[in-house]
């Protein structure tokens, strides 16, 4: 099954030119055999990235979005506090999982990450650091398995037709 994805990259200082860990996402959603349905930039301010992120979640077209960027501990990185204010539900263990496996390739420098996921209308959002490290490490580690709908025992795609259940 092809996921509809958007992906945002918040920035303050990349373009499409020089947007590194967006072009590693688009290469791996394509490898997937996903579809990119959007990709924007935007700076790094919450009202920015919230009005993106409820236009996309509006949309029927877009099963999953992944933000980049935004998700560390400098004054700057607001992504988590967007992602959150407009959440229905969180998925702390996507949180908890992207940890562990930063763990194994940049050490105790994962605590430093507030990537993070939640349900927003029915939709995945998850918010990805901005290193390209980062984005490899959660799409090979966990994205590319829980947005495939073969994999066992269970997997995110599956959900889709539930998500909005009352």
């Amino acid at each position: 099954m092809k996921v509809n994805i958007a992906i945002l990259t918040v920035t303050d200082t990349r373009t499409f030119d020089n947007d590194k860990s967006g072009a590693i996402l688009v290469k791996k959603i394509d490898e997937a055999s996903h579809n990119l349905v959007d990709r924007k930039i935007c700076k790094d301010a919450k009202e920015d990235i919230k009005k993106i992120l409820k236009e996309w979640i509006n949309k029927k077209d877009i099963d999953v979005i992944i933000t980049t960027g935004g998700t560390g501990l400098t004054g700057r990185d607001i992504t988590p506090e967007a992602v959150n204010d407009i959440a229905d539900k969180q998925i702390p263990g996507f949180g908890e999982v992207f940890r562990t496996i930063s763990l194994k390739t940049v050490g105790t420098s994962s605590i430093q990450s507030r990537a993070c996921a939640v349900l927003a209308n029915g939709k995945y959002i998850f918010a990805l650091p901005g290193s390209s490290g980062g984005v490899t490490d959660a799409w090979d580690g966990i994205l590319k398995h829980q947005l495939d709908i073969n994999h066992k025992p269970c997997n995110f795609v599956e959900l889709f037709p539930r998500l909005k259940e009352k």
